[in-house]
């Protein structure tokens, strides 16, 4: 058995995550840091029915329950979606809008103030987006706005991406916003805060010695990446490799729950081993 699992990662990768691993379980706490949107989830046109790939809810629910690992989603979306989508209960800390949201497990939500300047910009990006008829490919979020583009094919993504540049871009240099291109989209928002900074805050909460783990799909997860390099594991997930900091790509979702399987085996590990040594 462990051996057909182990099959899923290359040897490069193995090599990698084997003694990552090993550390978990000698851990007594550890962070799983985790994008949604393409790393936990398939992409889908419907932003509302993009749920968990199969057997990803049930791993990570087992993982909160062992009170050895603090699961943190990190994701582009509104803090507040994310939850009713991962199912899981007492839902884990999530960061929303790329890190400028910080949804707590007791419902306390945590976000820097905006500048008017910032708002009435974003406003008028919503405004420009009704008049273009494209408001039905809107996502408005806090301190953002984002407009999607996946499912259409690449001619006419190509020239939509061409268009929302065009005009949003003096909007952006007005009020010293940040045009953040994603996969499938680009998003309008304020400068204050990345998935890096939500990266740097856990952190230094949860000290030097933990291990500590990203996952993630995106070009927007690469600063994360960046600034767990050299303290923790980081985990490119997506069906094809590409060009990255990870140190290590899984192809969900088999490697994805591959993966997951064998933080909670380490976790049990450490549990067995924490009982042996109170006898």
């Amino acid at each position: 058995m462990t051996v057909r699992r182990r099959m899923l990662l290359s040897t490069v990768d193995e090599h990698e995550v084997e003694p990552f691993l090993r550390s978990v379980a000698q851990s007594q706490n550890s962070a799983l840091l985790l994008d949604y949107d393409g790393t936990l989830a398939p992409f889908s046109i419907d932003r509302k029915r993009a749920l968990p790939y199969a057997g990803v809810t049930t791993l990570l629910q087992e993982l909160v329950d062992t009170g050895r690992t603090r699961v943190v989603i990190i994701s582009g979306r509104n803090a507040y979606e994310v939850g009713p989508l991962l199912g899981v209960k007492p839902c884990p800390e999530i960061w929303g809008s790329h890190g400028l949201q910080r949804l707590l497990p007791d419902g306390t939500c945590e976000m820097p103030e905006i500048d008017q300047d910032a708002i009435e910009a974003l406003a008028d990006a919503g405004r420009w987006l009704t008049y273009q008829g494209l408001q039905q490919m809107a996502e408005p979020k806090p301190g953002s706005i984002a407009v999607h583009w996946r499912g259409l094919d690449e001619p006419s993504a190509i020239k939509l991406r061409g268009r929302i540049l065009l005009g949003w871009s003096p909007l952006a240099d007005r009020a010293s916003l940040t045009l953040l291109e994603f996969d499938g989209g680009v998003e309008l928002r304020v400068s204050d805060r990345d998935k890096s900074d939500a990266v740097r805050t856990i952190l230094d909460e949860i000290g030097p010695d933990a291990p500590v783990a990203y996952l993630g799909d995106d070009a927007t997860d690469e600063l994360a990446f960046q600034t767990l390099e050299n303290r923790g594991l980081t985990v490119l997930v997506r069906p094809q490799r590409r060009n990255t900091a990870a140190q290590v790509w899984l192809k969900p979702p088999a490697a994805l729950l591959e993966f997951l399987f064998r933080w909670l085996e380490a976790c049990h590990t450490g549990e067995l081993e924490a009982s042996a040594n109170l006898r």
